[in-house]
């Protein structure tokens, strides 16, 4: 008998948790369904459905989210989201993973996010089917290896709209979406929001600077908005990756390099593997992901190391690289500005005066210069008063035969 109570009391603590986690089931699965029926959104008691919503979804990080998220499940198994859709420049590399995944819940959407007609489409689909956006990664991204005044303007410009410019003003689109009026978020089906940065963004990169100040601007806009929306029960997560083995460092080099090398090549992440830790630290509510050990240690160093030291030490081990993207064809010379070009073909831009340029007939040696400042000088002294009328020339004889 004592055997037997003893048992009994030990199984209070198992039934009772065994308790909670049925009411929590039970409660998740009920805002599962009030979520698919009636919601205040934008102020309009309006039907709706729950998506997701991926850019740069065609390839690398943004394709690997693609396929975790299709196999994302919520409470008895059912599908959290009834719509995936997947942005991205290259509409039928998105058909071609649909038809791979074999998931009809995939809706390819073409769009350059670098493009604000592009995204008024996009926000103008969303006003039209009023859905709930449950799930936001901002994936698109782009950069140029290569120093500033080697890269073409319009390149630098491209990286700041898609990976600053087009994130912010996406995330602002959806906001209105995922922010409800009832208290219908809870910690288990709260909206999220992913956004791929990079530890790029930790440091200043000479030779990549445009893209590792974009990537600075991610984190903090990302973490900042953590806070403003963690009221509504909006998560908000920031993934900060190192090198991934995509297709990034082909696209950054202008094609001369397709994998890393040096010190990053020991440190490249895999792209899936890196999808399902942003998903699971999503999840569980964690304001940013620094992925990898490597990236964590560079976190820190950058938090205690001075970063004048560090930018020594880079310019020593990794100096900066020439624009490859800027190589025109493979053996040809490497690339030079257009406005570059047209100063030396003395042409003006933007109000600078035009500077002729020095061919083979007008090129003068120092040498040849200095011989003839010495050849025309005494010639210089030499030199006669041109002829006068002949009227003042007479006038002029007599008088000096007179003196």
């Amino acid at each position: 008998m004592r055997l037997g109570k003893r048992m009994d009391i030990a199984a209070v603590p198992f039934t009772g948790a065994a308790v909670l986690f049925f009411v929590k089931d039970i409660r998740q699965r009920f805002h599962s369904v009030l979520l698919n029926t009636e919601t205040i959104v934008g102020g309009h008691f309006v039907m709706n459905k729950n998506i997701a919503i991926i850019t740069g979804a065609s390839s690398g990080i943004g394709k690997a989210f693609l396929e975790e998220v299709v196999k994302e499940r919520g409470a008895y198994g059912c599908v959290p989201f009834e719509e995936i859709w997947a942005v991205a420049r290259r509409e039928d590399k998105i058909v071609e993973t649909k038809a791979l995944l074999g998931d009809d819940r995939i809706v390819p959407i073409k769009a350059d996010l670098a493009s604000p007609e592009d995204l008024s489409v996009l926000a103008d689909r969303l006003a039209a089917e009023k859905p709930v956006v449950g799930l936001l990664i901002n994936c698109a991204g782009t950069g140029m290896k290569g120093a500033v005044e080697d890269l073409p303007a319009k390149t630098i410009e491209d990286t700041v709209d898609v990976n600053c410019t087009c994130l912010a003003k996406l995330t602002r689109i959806c906001l209105p979406y995922m922010i409800s009026k009832t208290p219908i978020w809870t910690e288990d089906n709260s909206p999220r929001i992913i956004n791929i940065a990079s530890s790029a963004g930790f440091l200043p990169q000479p030779g990549f600077a445009a893209y590792a100040a974009s990537k600075a601007f991610v984190i903090s806009f990302s973490r900042a908005l953590y806070y403003e929306l963690i009221d509504y029960n909006i998560v908000v997560t920031t993934v900060c990756p190192g090198p991934v083995n995509t297709d990034f460092q082909r696209k950054a080099t202008g094609g001369v390099q397709t994998e890393f090398t040096g010190i990053r090549q020991y440190v490249v992440a895999d792209p899936v593997k890196l999808a399902k830790a942003s998903i699971k630290a999503s999840r569980s509510g964690r304001q940013i992901l620094v992925y990898g050990f490597s990236q964590k240690a560079l976190h820190v160093a950058s938090k205690i190391i001075p970063t004048s030291w560090i930018m020594f030490a880079e310019k020593v081990f990794m100096p900066v690289e020439k624009a490859s993207a800027a190589v025109e064809e493979e053996g040809s010379v490497p690339y030079v500005p257009e406005e570059r070009r047209e100063l030396e073909s003395g042409a003006s831009v933007e109000g600078i005066p035009a500077v002729k340029p020095e061919t083979e007939d007008t090129a003068v040696s120092e040498e040849e210069e200095l011989k003839a400042v010495s050849v025309s000088e005494p010639e210089e002294e030499t030199v006669k008063e041109p002829e006068k009328d002949k009227t003042q020339g007479q006038s002029g004889d007599k008088t000096d035969e007179t003196a």
